[in-house]
């Protein structure tokens, strides 16, 4: 499904990258992959549209048009709790709900979405509080039915934050953030407070850098999921609007309707009427009336139906790039000026994406019997695996040299990025060898790498079963380490699977996998970075910090997120950077230059694309 990779809507979500397919390539030369970047970068980057987001204004669009998409399986649910966990609920059901500010990337400021907010800081007492007004025009609406409407209100914000988000027994990736650590090491609720019927506020007990960051949120009706949880608890919340009812009775209050969903098939929406959003002129959007996703999951299905017209947008894979541009019909001159044509295709690049997948260890006690607890709990067997990602290789062999290394922790963007802070353990099997050595295993009589209980040291490592790229990826790792005497086993998982193994099950050794967003701010990932995050990857949920880097991790987090000044939270979130570029429990990859082709039967000048937005598309309309 189209994305909008909605830096104004900032929240951590739990989704993959963007995978792309490709084949195996022999192992060039190195004169071979500087040979290959340059013809890359100046036959196929230069035939592209470079256009990123500008906020300088839309073109007046009109109302019309089918919007034919793909995704790549079936939701799980129709249920907004379950789709914190489900990368294809969430996709489906993204056009029913809106968030509560934006976030403009250009500006570098919040906007009102649904609602206006101000802020107040109490000095004396060193709290905060953020008030919200809902607009005045939301209705939870149903297909087919001009009323009943239903008022969205402030009760509905309330509720999902104490009742869903605060609600242990929910599951919500929201909990943690309801929560903060106080100065001498309490914890104590940031709460929500009732005003009236449309404004609200959040009280935090301690100033913080982003409070609009750390409320920011979509929600659901709640007299729909109160008399859920009434009747059924934490399960009658999970449990409504499974995928098995009709969604034509899903409620919304954003910009579509569900008004078919056939398993294996398709998703069909229509616009909402009752929707909020319009152009200046009144006119509703989308401009686009009704949208078809199909469920196809092989990526070169999806190749086959852009290619024949069926589908709006396609992501070329590293070995289709020179074809699909080299056979585009751009209708953009090389000022960026907007030629309307309805023909042929048009394909837009971005710089490194602001995000990177990378690799991590599985550090579990759950898993303490197994030797590769003890492997990976160690920080030079950690960086010695650092030092044997090959990220030269992978470029030129996976993204045909258009990548490049990820060596920062913070993105460029991020406010705090440091480029003095870099990754120190980059490829270098010698120093790798040197590191295991001194972490103490050696290569036996049988050419392989023992502990020092003379185990072998193998193990797994897990890919999402949909990406040959990371396929590609996993087997570059594989044998950069298959010659330092170590056994990588490669295991490709159905993603769903992939992500209960790491939230559930915790039974993995090793994966590649990769988180959206790239952390403009660098509270981003809450649940990540904290070791009390539910996606604290290497070992989650942490009652306490298992290592003392965590625990340093954690005081610097908690410390710097309530620094306003820039300044004085440098030298705070600098050593937080620090920590963990030296400790390894995630090793960046790369940053994959971005391409993206849209059909030019639409009218394309209110496209962009780029590396911090992704694809705009809010406002496509058609030529007819």
């Amino acid at each position: 499904m189209d994305k909008l990779f909605c830096t104004r809507r900032v929240l951590c979500a739990f989704l993959p990258f963007l995978f792309f397919a490709c084949s195996k390539v022999p192992e060039m030369t190195i004169e071979e992959i500087e040979a290959y970047k340059s013809s890359n970068r100046n036959s196929v980057v230069e035939r592209t549209v470079s256009r990123p987001w500008t906020d300088s204004g839309w073109t007046d669009g009109k109302s019309g048009g089918t919007w034919h998409t793909t995704m790549s399986g079936d939701p799980k649910s129709f249920n907004l709790l379950i789709a914190e966990r489900d990368a294809t609920t969430s996709g489906v059901l993204n056009d029913l709900y809106e968030y509560l500010v934006d976030y403009n990337v250009v500006k570098k400021e919040w906007e009102p979405n649904i609602a206006f907010f101000r802020i107040e800081t109490d000095e004396e007492h060193g709290s905060m509080d953020l008030y919200y007004t809902l607009r005045d025009d939301l209705y939870w609406s149903f297909y087919g039915n001009s009323e009943p409407r239903v008022k969205v209100t402030s009760d509905d914000v309330i509720f999902w934050y104490d009742e869903i988000y605060g609600d242990e027994e929910m599951g919500s990736s929201g909990f943690n953030q309801v929560f903060m650590e106080m100065p001498d090491g309490s914890v104590e609720k940031i709460t929500i407070n009732r005003v009236d019927d449309k404004t609200f506020f959040f009280h935090f007990p301690r100033i913080v850098a982003e409070p609009l960051l750390a409320t920011n949120m979509n929600f659901g009706p709640r007299f729909l999921y109160k008399s859920a949880k009434d009747s059924g608890g934490a399960q009658g919340v999970k449990d409504l609007f499974s995928v098995e009812i009709d969604p034509r009775i899903l409620p919304s209050m954003g910009e579509m309707f569900i008004v078919e969903y056939t398993p294996g098939q398709r998703v069909v929406y229509e616009r909402n009427p009752n929707c909020w959003k319009k152009d200046k002129n009144g006119t509703p959007l989308p401009y686009y009336e009704r949208k078809i996703v199909r469920i196809v999951d092989n990526s070169n299905t999806n190749y086959l139906l852009f290619q024949q017209g069926e589908v709006e947008t396609y992501t070329p894979t590293p070995e289709q790039l020179s074809t699909i541009v080299m056979d585009s019909r751009n209708a953009f001159d090389s000022d960026s000026n907007y030629s309307a044509q309805k023909k042929g295709y048009t394909v837009f690049s971005a710089g490194g994406s602001m995000s990177a997948p990378f690799w991590t260890f599985n550090q579990n006690p759950k898993n303490k019997d197994l030797p590769s607890y003890k492997w990976f709990t160690k920080k030079k067997f950690r960086q010695a695996m650092s030092c044997l990602l090959n990220r030269e290789r992978i470029i030129s062999q996976t993204y045909r040299g258009l990548a490049e290394p990820k060596y920062s922790f913070f993105p460029e963007v991020n406010a705090f990025y440091n480029p003095s802070i870099s990754l120190k353990y980059r490829y270098n099997p010698a120093h790798a060898r040197s590191l295991l050595f001194e972490a103490g295993f050696s290569r036996g009589e049988d050419g392989l790498l023992h502990d020092e209980s003379g185990e072998k040291v193998e193990f797994d490592l897990m890919i999402y079963s949909g990406s040959t790229v990371y396929s590609d990826i996993a087997q570059i790792i594989a044998d950069e380490c298959k010659r330092e005497g170590i056994i990588v086993n490669v295991r490709q998982v159905e993603f769903q699977k992939l992500v209960e193994m790491m939230t559930s099950t915790y039974d993995w050794q090793s994966i590649l996998i990769g988180f959206s967003g790239g952390g403009m701010f660098p509270t981003q990932g809450s649940n990540v970075w904290v070791s009390s995050g539910n996606l604290h990857v290497w070992y989650p949920l942490q009652s306490s910090p298992a290592t003392d880097w965590e625990a340093k991790v954690d005081k610097l987090y908690n410390e710097a997120s309530c620094i306003v000044d820039q300044e004085t939270a440098a030298s705070l979130w600098n050593e937080y950077q620090e920590i963990l570029l030296e400790q390894c429990p995630v090793i960046y990859l790369v940053r994959s230059r971005a391409f993206f082709a849209v059909q030019n039967r639409w009218n394309l000048s209110n496209v962009y694309f780029d590396n911090m937005n992704g694809s705009e598309l809010r406002r496509i309309f058609t030529l007819e």
